[in-house]
């Protein structure tokens, strides 16, 4: 059982089949919706699947995906189990193609007599033979058209079987009318071939559609297939196989070489290297020691490895990309609104053009048969299946080659939001820099003996993952220094920490928040030298006063490719900003290695002056920033377009709509290219959609398209919109710092 609370923690998926049109996907979410305690439900036409949020009010103790399945198929569609999607996800290419086939012989042998005829060849087959062709394409397998459309009617809303099976029955009707009605001997001319080849054609197109799907998915599957089925663990020297789904944190793992992770480690023991292309599209092995994370999903190198299991299940890093993945492409793109909109209402307006097309031809005087094939046209080509495709279809194909280049969409909306960027703004520390500062300097204020207070300000900084904190403890590391114990630790953020060591209070933090508590330093005998240093100082609290102790220098270098990234930057005609909590005169030492002007700098900025930072650069248009630190979450929130670096905190990477698996800030110009592009294809495949009925309606209505081209049209602008999405499949991270625009 569920209950409720658990439920708006934990938004639940549904995959639903039965799907065809952006109509089914509004059907189906009203259902949902209908349901007590739903608070939303967004359904995804591309990916088959709904995302339920159930409200804060919604009764305890409730069996919700019964519930929700139950909706699902009153409202005519088929709830699938997880073990039906696996199927059909590894279902093979030519999977569901034989009732295409089938109607394409018994289509062709109506049709061919009829190509015929324009060539001054009589070769048309007797009525009852045309009869026994068509009646099994259209009752066969043109029954899904039927049960689909029954449904919709029944549920007081209308669909694209729906249009579909009113069409063809009415050419099929019309036939039958016309062969009754023809005197003995006569040959009449008889629709059968237009209704056959009608179901045929969209029978093609939904096969097609289906197929592009797969391929669309092929990202999520390729990440899903990284996990091994088992893994060797190491008990009592022994080496044990089990299932993966048995390891429990803590148990040490043997890899032999080319073997794939079985979970997120870290090694104790063996050296290596590691394969971690398809999680981070980063191309180079890289090197792993004892000491050293890995990830599972990576393939170990030629070295053999014991690995400690540090994280397993939902709460590795492969399952929360695959989830990150899973999110973005089943949510919808704010202008998918539009599309909602227009589909609610698009099916009725259909049926209404249709009568008033059979009515205004009746009363211009063409008789019934013209007439109704005319209504039969305008009902086969206003399918909205490229509408209810157009978005999703995209957002699929865009999120799932971005993660095979290590760049990760949290939601549909950064796609939009990516595409006004005029600026980027960049946090320094562990972003443009390696994020590995060493301590250069560090000395006592009194010019005494250093020891002492390096061990200090170690045991404060031993609990902290901060870069700055990690440089302090390796430092007393490598000095051999014993360090006592900090208790009471409390953290001032943008600023620095204080704890209680020995029965004393001590703080270490900025320059900044030494002045602001009324520390008063004296002159710095290696200040010179380290001029460009970042700086940090130790303090201690005597009754009402705080007296300095010791200062610690720092130093960073700028991550390998981080200038000419920002150099691509620039060139696409985007403005940069260098924000950090940084002293000036490291900013500026750093923003001359980065190639970096003065006034893109901006120095000495607590999380707060961030997002006012933030603010005054987007006055000139929209601004992303980038960043990894727990100090960059406000500001990463606060942007229209927040990227996390993946090396960053959870929280960094919870406030940001893209997140880099990789600290490599080339990326962060592919991210914004991918998302452009995507939104660009998203835009092409709504005007397609949109043009093919706005302009295929009239022609239909007008008498210039048959039921034939009118069936080919509407199964062409599915599949073109599908083939569109998948040409994003084609990017690349090479090619995405360019200055070409999508």
């Amino acid at each position: 059982m569920k209950t409720s609370a658990l439920a708006v923690d934990t938004p639940l998926d549904l995959s639903v089949g039965g799907m065809t049109c952006a109509s089914c996907v509004a059907r189906v979410e009203k259902a949902l919706r209908a349901v007590p305690g739903v608070a939303d439900a967004s359904v995804n036409l591309a990916t088959e699947t709904a995302r339920i949020r159930i409200g804060p009010d919604a009764p305890a103790d409730t069996d919700w995906p019964a519930r929700l399945r139950r909706a699902v198929r009153d409202a005519g569609y088929e709830p699938r189990t997880a073990q039906e999607v696996a199927l059909a996800d590894a279902a093979s290419p030519w999977a569901g193609l034989w009732p295409v086939a089938v109607g394409g012989v018994l289509s062709l042998a109506l049709m061919l007599p009829m190509l015929a005829e324009l060539a001054g060849q009589h070769l048309m087959l007797a009525p009852v033979w045309q009869l026994l062709l068509a009646a099994p394409v259209q009752f066969w397998l043109g029954a899904r058209f039927y049960r689909a459309g029954w449904a919709a009617l029944r549920a007081g809303s209308g669909n694209m079987d729906l249009l579909v099976a009113l069409g063809t029955s009415a050419a099929f009707g019309l036939s039958l009318w016309l062969w009754w009605r023809a005197l003995p001997g006569q040959m009449p001319h008889l629709y059968f071939e237009a209704s056959a080849t009608v179901i045929t054609l969209v029978l093609l197109g939904k096969w097609l559609e289906a197929r592009a799907k797969r391929q669309t998915g092929s990202a999520i599957r390729a990440l899903q297939a990284l996990r091994p089925e088992t893994a060797r663990v190491l008990r009592k020297r022994r080496e044990v196989e089990m299932p993966v789904a048995e390891l429990l944190v803590g148990d040490t793992v043997v890899l032999r070489p080319g073997e794939r992770v079985p979970a997120d480690g870290r090694v104790i023991e063996g050296r290596s290297q590691a394969d971690e292309s398809l999680l981070t599209g980063e191309p180079l092995p890289v090197d792993k020691a004892p000491g050293d994370s890995v990830t599972g999903g990576s393939v170990n190198g030629d070295g053999r490895l014991l690995v400690q299991v540090s994280a397993i299940g939902a709460e590795t890093v492969l399952a929360q990309v695959v989830r990150l993945v899973e999110d973005a492409q089943a949510a919808k793109a704010p202008i998918q609104r539009l599309v909602d909109r227009v589909a609610a209402v698009f099916v009725p307006v259909v049926l209404l053009i249709a009568a008033l097309t059979l009515l205004g031809w009746l009363l211009a005087g063409a008789g019934v048969e013209t007439s109704l094939v005319h209504a039969v046209s305008v009902l086969v080509i206003a399918c909205p299946c490229a509408l209810g495709l157009a978005t999703p279809a995209a957002i699929m194909a865009g999120t799932g080659v971005a993660a095979r280049h290590g760049i990760l969409v949290r939601d549909a909306s950064a796609l939009e939001q990516a595409r006004g960027i005029v600026t980027v703004a960049f946090d320094k520390t562990g972003t443009l820099t390696s994020g590995r500062p060493r301590l250069s300097a560090f000395e006592a204020v009194d010019g005494g003996a250093t020891e002492g207070w390096l061990a200090i300000a170690a045991a404060l900084q031993s609990g902290s993952e901060h870069p700055l904190a990690r440089a302090v403890v390796s430092a007393a590391g490598e000095r051999q220094l014993e360090l006592p114990l900090a208790e009471g630790l409390r953290v001032e953020p943008g600023r620095g920490l204080m704890a209680q060591v020995a029965g004393r209070e001590f703080l270490l933090g900025s320059e900044r928040w030494m002045a602001e508590l009324g520390v008063v330093l004296p002159a710095s005998a290696a200040g010179g030298e380290n001029a460009g240093a970042t700086v940090s100082l130790l303090a201690e609290r005597i009754d009402d006063r705080v007296e300095p102790r010791a200062r610690l220098y720092f130093e960073d270098s700028a991550r390998p490719g981080a200038r000419a990234a920002l150099q691509a930057l620039r060139q696409r005609g985007l403005k940069l900003a260098l924000l950090s909590g940084d002293r000036a005169a490291a900013v500026a030492a750093m923003a001359l290695q980065l190639g970096l002007r003065p006034d893109e700098c901006h120095a000495e900025l607590l999380p707060a002056d961030k997002v006012s930072t933030l603010r005054k650069l987007a006055a000139t248009g929209p601004v992303a920033m980038v960043g990894d630190g727990i100090n960059d979450a406000p500001a990463l929130a606060a942007a229209d377009l927040g990227i996390a670096m993946g090396s960053g905190t959870d929280v960094a990477l919870q406030a940001a709509g893209i997140t880099l698996m990789r600290a490599d800030p080339a990326l962060v110009g592919a991210a914004l290219d991918i998302a452009r592009r995507t939104g660009a294809k998203i835009r092409q495949n709504l005007f397609w959609a949109f043009v093919y009925n706005l302009a295929g309606i009239p022609l239909a209505a007008f008498g210039l398209l048959s039921p034939v081209v009118a069936g080919a049209a509407m199964a062409l602008s599915s599949v073109s919109v599908m083939a569109n999405a998948l040409l994003l499949r084609r990017w690349s991270t090479d090619l995405s710092l360019t200055n070409e625009k999508p």
